[in-house]
C-alpha cells in the first residue's frame, strides 16, 4: 500500500538554461527598440557630433523597456488564462519552461527600473522634461497588456506600438543629440513607426482566432483576416511610397531608397499569410514581418550615413 505522503503524480521536471530567459525576452521583437534609436541617431549626425555615451544608454534604455513590456506581456497573458503550453509565438517561461510569474514580474519591473536609472542619466544631460516622455513611454509599454484595459485588448494595439516604438523613440534619440526637434525626423519616422505597427498586426492576424474566443477586440478581429492582410500590403507599400516622397521632396538622399532592397521580406510577409488560418502555419510570415522593419531600418542608417559622409 503506497504510503499517504507520497503522490504517484508524475513529477515535471524542467530544464532551464540561457535560452530559457532569453525567449522571455523575446528578441525577434527587439530591433522595434534598436531600429529607431540608430536613425533619430543618423539624422542627429547631420546637425552635430554624436555623443556615443548617450547613444548607447538610450539603447540600452530602449531595449530594457521593450523587454519589460515583453515580459509584462508574459506575465498578464498567463494570470488572464491565455497562454498555454500550446500557444504559438510567446516565450513560454512561465506555461512551457516552468519559470514562476512572480520571477517574470519581478524582471519586468527591475528592467523598468534599470531603463529610468539610464534615462536619469540622459535628462542629465539634455533635458529634464524627458523624464515625463520617458515616464509616458513606459507606462505604455505596461498598460499594453496590464491594467483593467490592456491596449492590447483594442483595436489601437498598432496604433500605440507605432507611436512609442517609432515616432517618439526617433525624436527622443534625435533631440538628446541636438537639443533640438525638426521635421525631418518627425518624417523619417513614419514609415518606420507603421512598419512597427505591422508588426504587431502580423501578430494579431496569426492570433485572430484565438483572441476572438478570450473576448479581444483587435484590429484584425474587427476587419477580418483578409482585409487585415491587405492592411498590411498597403502598410508596406506606403512605408515604400513615403521614401520616394521624401526623396523627391528632398528631405532625404535618394541613398536612403537603399531601403527598397528590404522589398522582397515584404512580399514574402504579405504572401504569407495568404489562405493560411493556422497560427504555426503563420509564424514564418510573421517572422518575415519583423524582419522587413530591420532590414528596412538599417538600411536607412546607412542611406543617411552614405549620404553623409560623401
Amino acid at each position: 500500500m503506497p504510503s499517504p505522503l507520497r503522490s504517484d503524480a508524475p513529477v515535471i521536471k524542467y530544464k532551464r538554461d540561457w535560452r530559457v530567459w532569453w525567449r522571455l525576452l523575446r528578441p525577434h521583437t527587439l530591433t522595434a527598440a534598436f531600429v529607431p534609436v540608430s536613425i533619430g541617431t543618423a539624422l542627429a549626425v547631420y546637425k552635430t557630433t554624436i555623443n556615443f555615451s548617450l547613444f548607447i544608454t538610450m539603447l540600452v534604455a530602449s531595449l530594457f523597456i521593450q523587454s519589460a513590456t515583453n515580459m509584462f506581456n508574459e506575465y498578464y497573458d498567463y494570470k488572464r488564462g491565455l497562454d498555454t503550453p500550446e500557444s504559438i509565438g510567446i516565450g513560454g517561461a512561465i506555461v512551457r519552461d516552468g519559470i514562476s510569474p512572480k520571477t517574470v514580474l519581478l524582471l519586468a519591473w527591475s528592467f523598468f527600473a534599470a531603463a529610468v536609472l539610464l534615462g536619469v542619466y540622459i535628462c542629465m544631460n539634455s533635458s529634464w522634461w524627458l523624464a515625463l516622455v520617458g515616464t509616458i513611454c513606459m507606462a505604455a509599454g505596461y498598460f499594453y497588456t496590464g491594467g483593467p484595459i490592456p491596449i492590447a485588448y483594442t483595436p489601437f494595439g498598432e496604433l500605440a506600438a507605432g507611436f512609442f516604438m517609432g515616432l517618439t523613440i526617433i525624436l527622443i534619440s534625435f533631440f538628446i543629440q541636438t537639443g533640438t526637434i525638426t521635421w525631418t525626423p518627425v518624417l523619417v519616422s513614419v514609415p518606420i513607426s507603421i512598419l512597427v505597427g505591422a508588426i504587431l498586426l502580423a501578430n494579431n492576424i496569426r492570433d485572430l482566432d484565438g483572441d476572438r474566443a478570450n473576448g479581444r477586440k483587435t484590429l484584425a478581429i474587427l476587419i477580418g483576416r483578409k482585409n487585415a492582410i491587405r492592411l498590411l500590403g498597403a502598410m508596406f507599400i506606403v512605408s515604400f511610397g513615403w521614401m520616394i516622397a521624401l526623396v523627391l521632396f528632398h528631405i532625404v538622399s535618394p541613398w536612403t531608397l537603399l531601403v527598397f532592397f528590404s522589398i522582397p521580406k515584404a512580399f514574402v510577409a504579405t504572401k504569407g499569410f495568404v489562405g493560411k488560418t493556422k497560427p504555426i502555419e503563420m509564424m514564418p510570415a510573421m517572422k518575415a514581418t519583423a524582419q522587413t522593419n530591420t532590414q528596412f531600418g538599417l538600411l536607412l542608417v546607412i542611406g543617411l550615413l552614405i549620404s553623409y559622409w560623401l
